[in-house]
């Protein structure tokens, strides 16, 4: 799987790269089904939503897998950046396990 990462409105630096490869390179057994075929491209965006927020749901993650015949999306918002790359993962996580549940079933 390859992944892109996208830090929209502040820097990305490289302990937040890094966590983010961590989160998302753990979904790979999941992916193994469809790696064979071809190279799965992984999008990950985390934006700072607008300076004028002093307090509130400030941090947006959104998750783009590509899937053969099927795109992934997911979004999260929330008011710390880790709770939301961890929630966008667990959410991704969850959409996978459905699509290989329903592929398996026919």
């Amino acid at each position: 799987m390859k992944l892109q990462i996208k830090a929209t409105g502040f820097e990305l630096t490289p302990s937040l790269q890094k966590l983010i490869e961590d989160k998302f390179n753990s979904l790979e057994k999941f992916l193994a089904k469809w790696e064979t075929n071809r190279e799965l491209l992984l999008r990950v965006e985390i934006a700072k939503n607008t300076k004028h927020h002093n307090k509130g749901m400030v941090w947006y993650a959104e998750a783009n897998l590509d899937l053969p015949q099927k795109v992934l999306r997911i979004e999260e918002i929330n008011e710390e950046m880790q709770a939301a790359i961890e929630k966008l993962k667990d959410r991704l996580k969850n959409d996978l396990l459905k699509v290989k549940e329903k592929s398996a079933d026919h």
